[in-house]
């Protein structure tokens, strides 16, 4: 049975992060009361205390690779259930107080991360400028369009999202500064519970933790989504934090736990092969084909009632 409705949602602040602008673009998000908070781990713990229904985090950038702290903190610290995934495209805009010129700036605030990732651009239209960190890229604008004494020289740019720019009240110099224009970043909504019912176009993500370390180990766990013809989207592997060496290991995988096949393989995962820690099943972003799964759905639906007519048949053992 559903429960009630969410009312409120956390995300890293503050206002005009990409966090933010992602949680924007889904509007049944957006109409909720939004709660912005200073960390990764504050966010994720406010879900966990029940302070607020959902919490919205980044958890995959396609420059940078995984976000750890989001990653970690659902497998080794909360027991948060994924609802939603949100994929943006990431541009990064300098900007500045009005009044700045492009030749004004000799100063460049953000986070270290955005700076890296604009990298080729600073080096070919600003030259030798120094770079300011700040804790994320809208804290740097606003820092900026606020006033404050470390950056209002007349001289520092920041880079941010355009909503920070309007937000803060800054002008945006240059649009889309990043070095590479694929760049995309993958936001997830967590709660404490529920399981959100199949799309058709779904993923579901767990973790497996290796119940001996033995030749052959991680294989046999793949070799079951295989043997099902189970697309992964991802596989990572973590360190568990108990000693040097040991590792589990994270699968995104097309399909939902509602479908016969993948409910099939995460038994037999759980029962043979690994500890299984479940993260959700949840709507995926994008469009993807899902006739595949459809298809094995199906089969092992018939398999399952061939397999039930030949059981009723079953009856008392041969005499003698």
């Amino acid at each position: 049975m559903a429960g009630p409705a969410p009312s409120s949602i956390a995300f890293l602040g503050p206002a005009g992060t990409f966090t933010e602008e992602a949680l924007l673009t889904e509007p049944a998000y957006a109409a909720l009361q939004l709660v912005e908070l200073p960390s990764l781990a504050e966010v994720l713990e406010s879900v966990e205390s029940g302070r607020v229904d959902l919490g919205f985090v980044p958890i995959e950038n396609a420059i940078e690779g995984t976000v750890r702290d989001t990653l970690d903190s659902l497998i080794f610290e909360s027991n948060l259930l994924i609802q939603r995934e949100v994929v943006l495209d990431v541009h990064l805009h300098l900007m500045a107080p009005p009044g700045t010129t492009l030749a004004d700036v000799t100063r460049v605030a953000s986070i270290p991360v955005a700076s890296a990732q604009c990298r080729r651009f600073v080096a070919e239209h600003l030259g030798p400028v120094t770079l300011v960190a700040a804790n994320s890229t809208a804290e740097a604008a606003r820092l900026l369009g606020q006033g404050d004494p470390s950056l209002a020289d007349g001289h520092t740019a920041a880079i941010a999202p355009r909503l920070a720019a309007e937000l803060y009240g800054l002008d945006i110099l240059v649009d889309s500064v990043e070095d590479h224009a694929g760049n995309q970043t993958r936001f997830v909504a967590v709660a404490r519970t529920g399981i959100p019912a199949p799309t058709g176009h779904d993923r579901t993500s767990i973790v497996c933790f290796q119940q001996a370390d033995r030749p052959g180990s991680l294989h046999g766990i793949v070799g079951q989504f295989a043997a099902r013809n189970i697309n992964l989207t991802k596989v990572e592997s973590r360190p568990t934090k108990k000693a040097l060496g040991d590792y589990c290991f994270v699968f995104d995988l097309d399909g939902h736990i509602a479908d016969e096949v993948v409910a099939d393989c995460l038994r037999v995962l759980h029962a043979e092969q690994a500890d299984v820690k479940f993260l959700g099943s949840y709507p995926a972003a994008g469009s993807a084909a899902t006739a595949i799964r459809q298809e094995m759905d199906a089969a092992w639906r018939r398999a399952d009632a061939w397999l039930a007519t030949l059981r009723q048949q079953i009856g008392d053992p041969p005499l003698g």
